[in-house]
């Protein structure tokens, strides 16, 4: 409870920030139920506006920023993507997320200014807020017993595209409990303890209803499971059910 009531006060500290100065402000890297604390928050009472990124489409972890209503200039997040990769493929350790995370982890810094991790053949890419990069390209020389180097990216096209997998799947309906059964290929009666014990997100906030009816662009995560984007409905059934459209984050 006193994380949830700092992470509150924090939130509204940098909303008035934002209005006050007419600037855009924003908080480190959040969670799942970090972001959940803060999407549950009114800030347009405060003169603000909330949005959130995480560098890539279908991040986990974001960064919140509070607008003013009376901004006047183009702004971006403070995000950097770093590449992480060995010297020598040859003679590398199978990494994975759990040695990168802990090498960048082991040299000092704080969890809430690393954002998503992506793992790939090559290497890994790093996804850091913008003041910590120059530390971690200096000093981040290896993970686990591997030699690395690590490089930043520096164009819009060298930045990782998520992997999906497109399914076309046929439903009752667009409810929650219907949509992640159909994505991960489960009964709605095997979901029903993961939506109710609170282990399901649409859009960075917490959902408990198994009824909740999603609409199109939302992007589910589950918790140990995954995540996907109910992209839409392409056509109704003689028999009234739904062919809906979801990209599953792989």
């Amino acid at each position: 409870m006193e994380r949830e009531e700092f992470l509150i006060k924090r939130a509204k500290e940098l909303a008035k920030a934002a209005y006050q100065r007419g600037i855009v402000t924003f908080t480190d890297f959040l969670n799942l139920n970090e972001l959940h604390i803060v999407n549950s928050q009114n800030y347009r009472e405060l003169g603000v506006s909330l949005e959130t990124f995480g560098g890539y489409e279908f991040a986990e972890r974001q960064i919140a920023a509070f607008l003013s209503d009376a901004l006047l200039f183009e702004w971006n997040y403070p995000i950097c993507c770093l590449k992480i990769q060995p010297k020598s493929q040859k003679f590398r350790d199978s990494l994975t997320h759990r040695d990168y995370l802990g090498s960048l982890l082991g040299l000092g810094i704080e969890r809430s200014t690393i954002g998503d991790i992506l793992v790939d053949e090559d290497g890994a890419f790093v996804f850091c807020l913008e003041r910590i990069a120059p530390f971690l390209l200096e000093n981040l020389i290896q993970v686990k017993k591997t030699s690395v180097t690590v490089t930043k990216i520096e164009h819009q096209e060298e930045l990782p595209s998520p992997k999906v997998q497109t399914l076309v799947k046929t439903v009752a309906s667009v409810r929650l409990d219907s949509l992640i059964a159909a994505a991960f290929q489960e009964s709605r009666s095997s979901l029903k303890g993961l939506i109710e014990g609170g282990q399901v997100f649409v859009n960075g906030k917490l959902i408990t209803s198994n009824g909740y009816h999603l609409r199109e662009g939302d992007i589910i995560s589950v918790r140990k499971k995954g995540k996907f984007r109910y992209s839409g409905i392409s056509r109704e059934t003689k028999k009234g059910r739904f062919s809906v459209t979801l990209e599953r984050y792989i």
